[in-house]
């Protein structure tokens, strides 16, 4: 806190909306720590011809949440607000059905090549995840989120790390109980899998978020089910499995993806700001 406040003619700026974007997301930084000048930016949008609309739609939304009553701290609430997308996407049945589905071909239908399947796939369901829990298609309060200071990357990112907490332990744990086949550990897809999330996102801010996961989880699939798919023996499955060690497989292999993922996370730092006008409008 340095005892700065925002000037007058900067608020009424950013009241009557004639503030240039970068001097409002910069004055919207400010009001998440001075609440001074949060409340003088309230009173000026009150005062503008929006301010009745305003308080309409707020006593709209209070009356519907009064039958709830919040026990819970504030943070809470705004927790399940960023992650609910995350948690009730169409992603979720996806991993599910990719972790039941691996299971049943590997037991009940004695297919042996379901580990090296799960390998193949598993490395794009984050990624999937990642598309389809971020964005007007997936929130229906998208436009409010993406006006909001928590918006752009750290909105994203907090998705992301939902969908990364639920389908990393679950396919693992999947791969752990189906047989190996030749095929590369049950958590030799991690990396794989986190540096093209970590790539999505970083192309995100120059492609959007869902073209730059069809990119990245299109391209791995295709560099991986291509040249096996082609093979002229039809053992599709040993063709699998040879394509994964060589791609997934040893501490070579391993440690490219680790700096690959470094090389992502940083450009992704780098480009940090694309993500404030992502999908906003």
């Amino acid at each position: 806190m340095t005892g700065w406040h925002a000037p007058d003619h900067l608020i009424a700026g950013y009241a009557d909306g004639s503030l240039p974007d970068a001097d409002a997301w910069s004055l919207e930084k400010h009001l998440e720590s001075c609440a001074s000048c949060a409340g003088r930016v309230s009173g000026a949008v009150r005062a503008t011809q929006a301010g009745p609309v305003l308080a309409e739609v707020r006593d709209t939304v209070l009356e519907a949440a009064r039958p709830a009553p919040v026990k819970a701290p504030l943070r809470t609430p705004r927790l399940l607000w960023a992650t609910a997308p995350a948690v009730r996407g169409a992603w979720l049945p996806a991993v599910l059905l990719v972790a039941f589905g691996a299971v049943v071909l590997a037991h009940v239908a004695d297919f042996t090549g379901a580990r090296p399947l799960l390998l193949a796939v598993a490395p794009v369901v984050p990624v999937a995840g990642v598309a389809l829990s971020y964005g007007r298609h997936a929130d229906p309060l998208h436009e409010l989120a993406a006006s909001t200071p928590s918006a752009g990357l750290r909105l994203a990112l907090v998705r992301t790390a939902v969908v990364l907490a639920v389908s990393l332990p679950l396919l693992t744990l999947t791969g752990v109980v189906l047989p190996s086949s030749g095929a590369p550990g049950a958590a030799a897809w991690l990396l794989p899998g986190l540096t093209l999330t970590l790539a999505a996102l970083a192309l995100g801010g120059w492609l959007g978020l869902r073209t730059a996961t069809a990119v990245t989880g299109g391209g791995w699939l295709c560099a991986v089910l291509a040249p096996v798919l082609a093979t002229p023996d039809g053992a599709v499955s040993r063709h699998l499995s040879d394509q994964l060690s060589l791609y997934v497989g040893g501490a070579a292999a391993q440690g490219g993806w680790a700096a690959a993922a470094a090389s992502c996370a940083a450009l992704l730092a780098a480009r940090r700001t694309a993500y404030d006008r992502l999908e906003r409008h």
